[in-house]
């Protein structure tokens, strides 16, 4: 992965522990013109950045702005595949429609898009995804596995495996996944996930994960219709987070548990799956298109299957469905 002259001043800015860097220094480390420094300088206080300049100490970053532009991202990631491409928009109908079309015209594996905003946002079973600007995370990311087709369904649990490691890293919180396809915290939905699939035969062309994150929202900021329901980060943390960080960590652990599944296969993320779940051992409903069965969740196959015990001891296979905690 290349990295650009203002990235680079970038990470010397942050990794300077809050001292002035001369411009000289600087002209040096970048190999560029002290006017150079100068240009770049400005071209970031335009972006946000808020940079103290003093004659004959340097520079110091101040403060950096919560963008999750490519430039922002790309500052101290250091994974080698997702990433690789990371393509920034303010406003969007849906980054998986994007992704989508760049899947078709061969991006490379582990290209990102990311918005600022999304209009047309969707969920499972075509639900809206509320994404406003600011304060969330709407991004999709191109997977090109070498795996049978059978297997795509993990891809969803793995994924979902690697925003909770992801979250627990850059936090507090302690986020629970709700199978297939959510995360909670404290009950509540933060994080949903979109696998989409494009195939032939039985050969994976592509996939498209589709990740939406309430970060920063205060409660007010969430539709009244799902208030009760749905939560940020910060509302449950206490504390805003800077979403460039967050995207990071998702995509360092995202590329650590693919390269774990590509060697040793899904048993070794089943594991961390059943662990990192809320609805594994809880009395639950399950709606499928077909009918309603209520029971306990007893595990996943290794297809990714919920288990549903019900009360005369019968396994269910849930493959698709909305599941509810039984409060009864």
């Amino acid at each position: 992965m290349q990295t650009s002259t203002i990235q680079k001043l970038i990470f010397l800015l942050v990794n300077n522990d809050n001292e002035f860097l001369s411009g000289q220094k600087l002209s040096a480390e970048l190999g560029v013109s002290r006017t150079a420094v100068w240009k770049h300088i400005e071209e970031l206080r335009k972006e946000g950045y808020d940079i103290e300049a003093v004659a004959r100490k340097g520079y110091k970053l101040l403060s950096i702005p919560d963008a999750i532009t490519a430039k922002e991202i790309l500052n101290n990631l250091s994974t080698n595949i997702f990433g690789k491409d990371i393509f920034f928009y303010q406003v969007v109908t849906s980054t998986q429609k994007i992704a989508t079309e760049m899947a078709m015209s061969g991006a490379a594996e582990g290209t990102v898009i990311v918005a600022e905003e999304q209009t047309e946002g969707r969920g499972r079973l075509q639900r809206k995804w509320h994404t406003p600007s600011g304060n969330s995370v709407a991004m999709s990311i191109i997977i090109r596995p070498r795996i049978l087709l059978s297997s795509t369904p993990h891809f969803t649990l793995l994924v979902a495996v690697s925003i909770v490691k992801a979250i627990k890293d850059i936090s507090t919180l302690n986020p629970k996944i709700k199978w297939p396809n959510d995360i909670l915290i404290n009950g509540k939905k933060s994080v949903g996930i979109l696998t989409e699939l494009n195939a032939e035969a039985d050969q994976i062309n592509f996939l498209i994960v589709g990740i939406g994150i309430n970060v920063n929202q205060v409660i007010d900021d969430l539709p009244k219709e799902i208030q009760n329901i749905a939560t940020s980060l910060a509302i449950e943390d206490g504390k805003k987070f800077r979403r460039a960080e967050l995207i990071r960590s998702i995509l360092t652990n995202l590329e650590y548990f693919y390269e774990k599944y590509i060697k040793e296969g899904f048993t070794s993320i089943k594991d961390i799956w059943e662990k990192e779940s809320c609805t594994i051992g809880e009395n639950i409903i399950a709606k499928t298109s077909l009918e309603t069965i209520e029971g306990r969740a007893v595990g996943i196959t290794n297809d990714g299957i919920l288990l549903l015990e019900d009360k005369e001891g019968n396994i269910h296979n849930i493959i698709s469905g909305d599941i509810f905690i039984d409060t009864k």
